[in-house]
């Protein structure tokens, strides 16, 4: 199965090779049929510390790193 790869902004970089991104997704209301925006953040591991906030970076699927990251920097967008 392929690893998923998502698009977010970096709102955290203050842990030691850690960032937390934000990904914003925006879908369709079923009902209502109006656009809604759902933002979800994640722990992604940046090992060379080279990312800072407010950059924008994409984040891959991985074997879990530790308890909270899941998610490994493929390259700044």
């Amino acid at each position: 199965m392929p690893k998923r790869i998502l698009q977010g902004t970096v709102t955290s970089d203050k842990n030691d090779q850690t960032i937390t991104v934000l990904v914003e997704r925006r879908f369709k209301h079923p009902l209502l049929h109006k656009t809604v925006r759902k933002s979800k953040k994640y722990r992604a591991h940046d090992a060379a510390n080279q990312f800072k906030t407010g950059d924008t970076v994409r984040i891959e699927e991985c074997a879990p790193i530790s308890k909270t990251k899941r998610w490994t920097v493929v390259l700044e967008a």
